[in-house]
């Protein structure tokens, strides 16, 4: 049995590490210039309708059924080669890499994302996250639910989760209380989103930008 390490850091993707709302508003550029108004409106439906059944973005999914209903669009392949050849790496917040390695420094650091099977570690793969962590990466459907699954892959004392997301953070903090220390990074539209602030007690450690934890003392974190 691997003994417990001392300590592992889980890092969230999107509007954590990566900036994946400037990525949706490229994708709804893209889809407006090659289906046009209505077309677009018709896929960002599908998309939302898709994300309410499953619980995460699923944009190759929502591609998939747009085609059931047009499948004779020319502009599909297009559209699906944008989303797969997309420069991910150039979405990475200021620092994001430098974090990654800092972390990595102290101990253990794994990316823990939610998504599907295809886009999203496809995502990770491109944006050189993947190579950052060397391959440390789980990606679920809803990872606050498998927290026990993490914690048989990377069995440690103590857990850092970094995430822009509150919900996700209190989740988290409901299952392995003292054991984990919560930082909320206030990027991406979640994070601002009055409601969802006023709806979830606050994070153990709130930064403004994941760029912050390049600097400065991370004793707080990594007891």
């Amino acid at each position: 049995m691997t003994p417990p390490l001392d300590s592992v850091v889980l890092l969230d993707i999107d509007n954590t590490l990566l900036d994946n709302d400037a990525v949706e508003r490229d994708l709804r550029r893209h889809v407006e210039e090659s289906f046009g108004t209505e077309c677009q409106e018709r896929y960002w439906q599908i998309f939302e309708q898709l994300r309410a059944e499953l619980g995460y973005a699923d944009y190759l999914g929502a591609l998939q059924r747009y085609r059931i209903e047009h499948p004779r669009d020319p502009h599909l392949i297009e559209i699906s080669l944008f989303l797969i050849d997309y420069p991910f790496a150039d979405r990475l917040f200021p620092g994001a890499l430098d974090v990654v390695s800092r972390l990595r420094r102290h101990g253990m650091t794994v990316i823990l994302s939610d998504g599907d099977v295809v886009f999203q570690p496809r995502k990770v793969a491109r944006s050189g996250l993947l190579d950052a962590v060397e391959g440390h990466a789980l990606i679920y459907i809803h990872k606050e639910q498998m927290l026990d699954d993490v914690e048989r892959r990377y069995p440690a004392s103590h857990y850092v989760m970094v995430d822009d997301k509150l919900r996700i953070l209190a989740s988290m903090k409901t299952v392995w209380g003292t054991r984990l220390t919560t930082v909320f990074v206030r990027q991406g539209h979640y994070a601002r989103d009055p409601g969802i602030l006023a709806a979830y007690p606050a994070a153990d450690v709130s930064i403004e930008r994941i760029g912050d934890l390049a600097h400065g003392d991370l004793a707080a974190l990594l007891p």
